[in-house]
């Protein structure tokens, strides 16, 4: 909802920067300010190095570790990386029956 809203803030400036008969370098920097607040919120989500874990690959769906990890699990004195939270949550519901697709290091 919040991209939803500043993605809109931002268009709407720039048209009405662009109606007013501003520069262009003016609409420019308008846009690059709104960019900025737009990649700032993304890069509020939670990320882990892969090198805290003990896995290459998410244990439930098989994607590498190396393509970004965004929730982590214990597992028998292991730290395990997933790529979501559905994955983690899906695997503590059988450890056991999917631990051999971790690929552990």
């Amino acid at each position: 909802m919040r991209k939803l809203f500043i993605f809109t803030f931002s268009t709407f400036s720039v048209l009405f920067l662009a109606a007013c008969g501003t520069s262009a370098t003016e609409q420019k920097a308008a846009t690059a300010t709104t960019d900025t607040v737009v990649s700032m919120i993304d890069s509020t989500e939670k990320t882990y190095d892969v090198k805290l874990v003990d896995n290459k690959k998410d244990p439930t769906c098989g994607m590498p570790v190396t393509a970004g990890i965004s929730d982590t699990a214990h597992y028998e004195n292991k730290v395990l990386g997933f790529c979501s939270t559905e994955c983690k949550n899906e695997f503590l519901k059988n450890p056991k029956a999917n631990i051999a697709a971790a690929e552990l290091k």
